[in-house]
């Protein structure tokens, strides 16, 4: 029996979808912590993407910044939580960890649409009387939104595929399919496990895309 015949069956088989170890399980697990990762890294994130972009100072040096952070791997900066005084601390190195992750398509995506807005419509609502504030929510954010939740739908694919690591710290998720594939020797769990992983991050995407093209015209960038 090859692998992919032998995957096939190990999805397919009703007792690998019920139960505490079952998918239906681990999905619940992944998504949870895909959602509430998500949740934070946006209040991070995106306020202060805002009002830097709104300023015009500092962004740069905290986007280079949120960047260099990127280029560590996520399995370091786990490991690193999990030999610090946090690691006892049940998931938050999970979190911490991804968190981190998923805060630079954030920051970077909201401070490039907050500073793309075109300078004269700013002026304009400036000289019609409007202060800072109301320039920030009323002209600036609608305007930058749809390279916003550009780096919404992009942090939430990341957080999927990368939430994976939770299991190296005993935590759930889909990545404890695959990890349990490697203790027991088996190639079609551990593939299967991948192909999970890979299949709910292509309907997290799909999602996010869907809801952006069905959503409003300022919610695509567009002006019709």
């Amino acid at each position: 029996m090859n692998t992919l015949t032998a995957t096939w069956q190990w999805l397919t088989s009703a007792a690998h979808w019920s139960g505490e170890d079952g998918i239906w399980n681990r999905l619940g697990e992944h998504l949870f912590l895909t959602v509430v990762c998500l949740l934070l890294s946006c209040a991070i994130a995106l306020p202060v993407a805002l009002v830097l972009g709104h300023l015009g100072k500092g962004g740069a040096l905290a986007v280079n910044l949120s960047n260099i952070g990127r280029a560590v791997p996520t399995f370091a900066v786990l490991v690193l939580l999990l030999l610090s005084p946090l690691g006892p601390y049940g998931p938050w190195p999970t979190v911490i960890a991804l968190v981190l992750f998923a805060v630079p398509p954030l920051l970077t995506n909201a401070y490039v649409g907050m500073r793309g807005v075109d300078a004269d419509v700013v002026r304009a609502a400036r000289g019609m009387g409007m202060t800072g504030r109301q320039t920030l929510f009323r002209v600036e954010l609608p305007l930058a939104l749809p390279l916003l939740l550009t780096g919404v739908r992009v942090a939430a694919v990341q957080l999927v595929a990368t939430a994976t690591v939770a299991a190296l710290a005993g935590g759930g998720g889909l990545g404890r399919i695959i990890t349990a594939g490697f203790n027991l020797a088996s190639t079609p769990q551990v593939v299967a496990g991948a192909v999970l992983v890979a299949l709910f991050a292509l309907v997290v995407e799909a999602l996010f895309e869907g809801a952006q093209r069905l959503g409003p015209a300022w919610a695509r960038g567009s002006g019709g």
